[in-house]
């Protein structure tokens, strides 16, 4: 009985929330982050600037809310595409990377944020700055958790480290989104898919190699 009257509340609260954040990101969209205001997100769920508060006490925190989500579907989708298929091969990092950034593209308001917010939030004392931080830590240590394994095949070119490896691949990574967001017409996934699999050796071998060990 306690155990159901608990699962209510939070359920609406974590409805709201995503409310909320839907309506965030429309706001975004159609005015960029600097005009979005909290009382046009509030009147688009029906809350007064204060019941808005309750759920998010400030714009940057809604936005680290954005960006969290965002980060976590992009987590879900390399876990997903890193599971063995039903041939027992899976996915190279260049796959996981590929399916990644083209979400990315998907959402050019979040992306074109992503890419302000990361200039801005330099300064110690920015609300985003920590996020960022922990969030490219978080993303070199998966890179070079993935490009270190054993079952990669062979070393990585040019004598490079693993951690090495990870840094280029985020700033390739970064440096593209930034040109495409200049000029959308470019082509950015053939040439990242290529860098990656230059970085990580040949794919085909390396699913050949997985998929033994797992026999």
């Amino acid at each position: 009985m306690g155990e159901g009257r608990t699962r209510g509340p939070y359920a609406k609260s974590a409805g709201r929330r995503d409310d909320i954040l839907r309506a965030a990101k429309a706001a975004i969209a159609e005015n960029g982050y600097a005009k979005a205001s909290l009382r046009d997100i509030a009147e688009r769920v029906g809350l007064t600037h204060a019941g808005l508060q309750y759920y998010f006490p400030t714009k940057e925190a809604i936005l680290t809310a954005l960006l969290d989500e965002r980060d976590a579907d992009a987590e879900q989708r390399g876990r997903e595409q890193d599971a063995p298929s039903s041939d027992g091969t899976v996915a190279t990092l260049a796959d996981i990377v590929r399916a990644t950034i083209t979400a990315h593209l998907n959402t050019p308001e979040l992306t074109g944020l992503w890419a302000e917010l990361t200039i801005a939030a330099r300064s110690q004392d920015h609300p985003g700055h920590d996020h960022f931080v922990d969030r490219f830590d978080h993303g070199r240590a998966l890179l070079t958790e993935r490009l270190g394994s054993p079952t990669k095949g062979g070393a990585l070119p040019g004598g490079l480290s693993a951690a090495e490896a990870a840094v280029l691949v985020v700033a390739v990574i970064e440096g593209l989104q930034t040109q495409w967001l200049l000029d959308p017409s470019l082509d950015i996934i053939t040439p990242l898919t290529k860098f990656i699999q230059l970085i990580e050796g040949a794919p085909e071998h390396r699913r050949t190699t997985r998929r033994r060990k797992g026999q």
